[in-house]
């Protein structure tokens, strides 16, 4: 089957958009930042990431995997700019919703594994032609549960190195013990979630850019 040039890549102005979004935010979260080092932190290593995509038109990924990575990159420059724990969220809405802490870092280790779930599911499917079914389901998930936990492991390595009388400010443990285990178990729901609500829709949306045969297209 013959890619047409609607379906070898994401429409113009979907792309468009996304780069302006991103830049838009991610001038908007530096300009206001509290701590440039949690910006930093927080903001470059998927601001490079998203460059890259730019930059190199060939990694052509579907438009689903485009917009969760935009959603994904707003969310870390809202918790870039005003460090997570300390995102101004209305005290009236957390007692109406019973919250004890502040809930944007759960919101932003939810998509730590929804956002890299769909992207794993893609590069596994396109560049290795993986079949669909469990054997995929179950690498996913345990890919993005180690990512989940690299990432605990990286934030403790900078706060030894860099912040060691600083850990549970830098942190943004909000004074919960359990605050590492929370942050990976929250990330594997979302790995698990992406993939069993967003299944087909990922698959129709693979085949604007990579039709059935087109395993290598990435």
């Amino acid at each position: 089957m013959t890619a047409t040039p609607a379906q070898q890549a994401p429409r113009r102005w979907w792309f468009a958009g996304w780069v302006a979004i991103c830049a838009g935010f991610a001038g908007w979260s530096l300009a206001g930042a509290v701590d440039r080092a949690v910006w930093a932190f927080e903001v470059m290593p998927l601001g490079v990431v998203l460059l890259l995509l730019a930059l190199l038109r060939r990694w052509r990924l579907s438009d689903l995997a485009f917009g969760l990575l935009t959603v994904f990159f707003v969310v870390q420059c809202v918790g870039g700019r005003y460090t997570f724990a300390e995102v101004p969220v209305p005290r009236a809405l957390l007692d109406a919703l019973g919250l004890a802490r502040n809930p944007v870092d759960r919101i932003g280790h939810f998509c730590q594994g929804f956002v890299p779930a769909i992207l794993l599911r893609e590069w596994l499917l396109r560049r290795l032609g993986l079949p669909r079914g469990a054997p995929l389901f179950w690498l996913v998930t345990g890919c993005c549960l180690g990512f989940s936990a690299g990432y605990e492991l990286l934030e403790m390595a900078v706060v030894l190195v860099f912040y060691p009388g600083a850990g549970p400010e830098w942190l943004g443990t909000q004074g919960d013990p359990w605050d590492a285990q929370w942050d990976m178990a929250t990330a594997l729901a979302g790995a698990l979630l992406a993939q069993l609500l967003l299944r087909r829709w990922h698959d129709r949306s693979l085949q604007r850019v990579a039709p059935e045969g087109c395993a290598r297209a990435l």
